[in-house]
């Protein structure tokens, strides 16, 4: 990625996560970004291109930090905690990441072209989580408990992200629900 795309889209982040979606304004990206709207223009065609790419940007970017966390993981286990948890890291691009992703998921209730994009990125991301579950062993339906887990994080991350829960109670039910999928009842 040419590095002043990477800067826009950084900053449709910051936008998104600060301002939300439905009102965004290409000239407020620009204007956070330090370039000029034609620029975006330029380099995305039009807002929902950009919306498209952000959304791209934003998935791309929680799976590197996930991975980090969960790289050298002892067992499978361990792997599925730790990648799990680490959409829960309290750091300013989990925090900024985490909340574009649930303003563009909820924007694509009223905004159609977003529904693919975000629908692909998240069997993405269910497709990785069932993949550890896989090696971890149980029984049951791997996709289906890693749908299960994928939207029990989007949910938790929301609650703490806007102070209804604190983070170390996020993690404990995290923690529950992993063990159940993992051991059942």
């Amino acid at each position: 990625m040419v590095e002043r795309q990477q800067k826009i889209l950084e900053a449709a982040v910051r936008v998104i996560a600060h301002s939300g979606v439905r009102g965004l304004r290409v000239e407020k990206i620009a204007a956070e970004a330090g370039i000029s709207t034609s620029l975006i223009y330029y380099h995305f065609g039009n807002r929902a291109g950009l919306l498209r790419k952000t959304l791209e940007f934003v998935s791309d970017r929680a799976a590197a930090y996930t991975e980090e966390a969960a790289a050298g993981a002892e067992d499978p286990r361990a792997e599925l905690e730790l990648l799990l948890f680490g959409e829960l890291q309290d750091t300013r691009t989990v925090r900024e990441n985490s909340t574009a992703w649930g303003e563009l998921r909820a924007s694509a209730v009223f905004t159609p072209e977003l529904r693919e994009p975000l629908g692909e990125a998240t069997r993405i991301w269910v497709g990785e989580v069932a993949a550890v579950i896989r090696r971890a062993g149980p029984e049951a339906d791997a996709f289906a408990a890693a749908e299960r887990l994928t939207g029990l994080v989007e949910g938790l991350s929301e609650r703490w992200l806007s102070g209804s829960l604190e983070l170390a109670r996020v993690r404990e039910l995290l923690g529950g629900a992993i063990a159940l999928e993992l051991d059942g009842p």
